[in-house]
């Protein structure tokens, strides 16, 4: 059972990952995108995720569709304030949304650094209706090569001091990381966080090269990780931290059957290792669902789930003074 003397924090979350179907579809009337339908109830399938997917790639397609109705720089605003929204809504005291501007600009070709600034001041402007503590990372989306994620490091990086990180995310197992590693170097030379999706698609050698090369603190998924003992035992010397996401683990393949999801091993090792949700809308989800689902399929006990809610305090991007005066936010607001 969730501690509510403890924060509830949601460090993996993808903005452009949790927009919702309703925005879509209004967006879309809007802006006179054709749908594959025109009714709202069979469109759902299309942008949420009904049982599992075959793989990662067919996954990342339901994704599609909420990006391509962002024909202005305002939808883009109107999805990061929803975002802002929808944490508070879910009970979220702390999350850290990230987000892909290339990604987001593609459909409309909209200038990318705009959209990061576009992005920031929706962020902004849902903090100040909604009290809730939200900080952003971007995300150089792998997916569409090195060159693109440069253009898309070099609009970020024009906003780093919104930023508190940046993500290589997309597709891991045909863009290895050893492309990046240039691009990893100028993140480090901003002073910024680094987090990177490995050992999803591809197996440990992708988590020990996002370790060494690309300089992660934390790593996305990392679902591999266990079959390497060796790198389980670095991690845990070096505090390289898991940003664990179940239902989205078993919607993409990663893995088939959920009560054999490798956390508890992570847990075990003592490795920082916590829940998130990962792409929200897409999948069904929100983050209190997730600690039932550690609960009830996977087994972990209340000192366990205190323990993934610890361990969020720790590997958030953040400074101790900042650690320290969400906790006193949470206790008095359970005093």
């Amino acid at each position: 059972m969730i501690n509510s003397t403890l924060p509830l924090i949601d460090l993996h979350r993808h903005l452009d990952g949790n927009i919702r179907a309703t925005t879509i579809w209004e967006l879309a009337q809007k802006n006179n995108i054709t749908l594959p339908t025109t009714r709202f109830e069979q469109f759902i399938p299309h942008v949420q995720i009904i049982d599992s997917e075959p793989d990662l790639l067919a996954f990342l397609k339901k994704l599609d569709w909420g990006v391509n109705v962002l024909s202005s720089l305002d939808d883009c605003k109107r999805i990061a304030f929803e975002n802002v929204e929808d944490v508070f809504n879910a009970g979220i005291h702390y999350a850290e949304l990230r987000f892909s501007p290339y990604y987001m600009s593609m459909s409309y070709q909209l200038p990318i650094e705009d959209v990061v600034a576009a992005v920031i001041d929706g962020v902004k402007q849902g903090m100040k209706q909604y009290p809730v503590q939200i900080k952003l990372i971007g995300i150089l989306s792998r997916t569409f090569g090195v060159e693109k994620c440069q253009q898309e490091l070099s609009a970020l990086l024009a906003h780093k001091h919104e930023l508190i990180g940046i993500d290589l995310a997309g597709d891991e197992y045909n863009y290895p990381g050893e492309l990046f590693t240039n691009h990893f170097t100028q993140v480090a030379d901003a002073g910024l966080h680094v987090t990177v999706h490995a050992g999803e698609a591809a197996g440990p050698v992708s988590v020990w090269q996002a370790i060494h090369e690309l300089k992660a603190e934390r790593i996305g998924h990392g679902v591999k990780s266990y079959e390497d003992e060796s790198l389980l035992e670095y991690m845990q010397k070096n505090k390289i931290a898991i940003e664990s996401c179940l239902t989205s683990n078993f919607q993409t393949g990663t893995i088939s059957d959920l009560s054999q999801h490798p956390i508890k091993t992570f847990l075990k090792h003592g490795l920082l290792v916590c829940l998130n949700t990962d792409d929200p809308a897409v999948q069904g989800i929100e983050l209190k669902g997730e600690f039932t689902l550690a609960e009830t399929v996977l087994g972990f006990t209340n000192e366990e789930i205190t323990q993934l809610q610890k361990n969020a305090i720790e590997m958030a991007f953040m400074s101790n003074s900042e650690r320290k005066a969400l906790l006193e936010k949470v206790a008095s607001n359970n005093s």
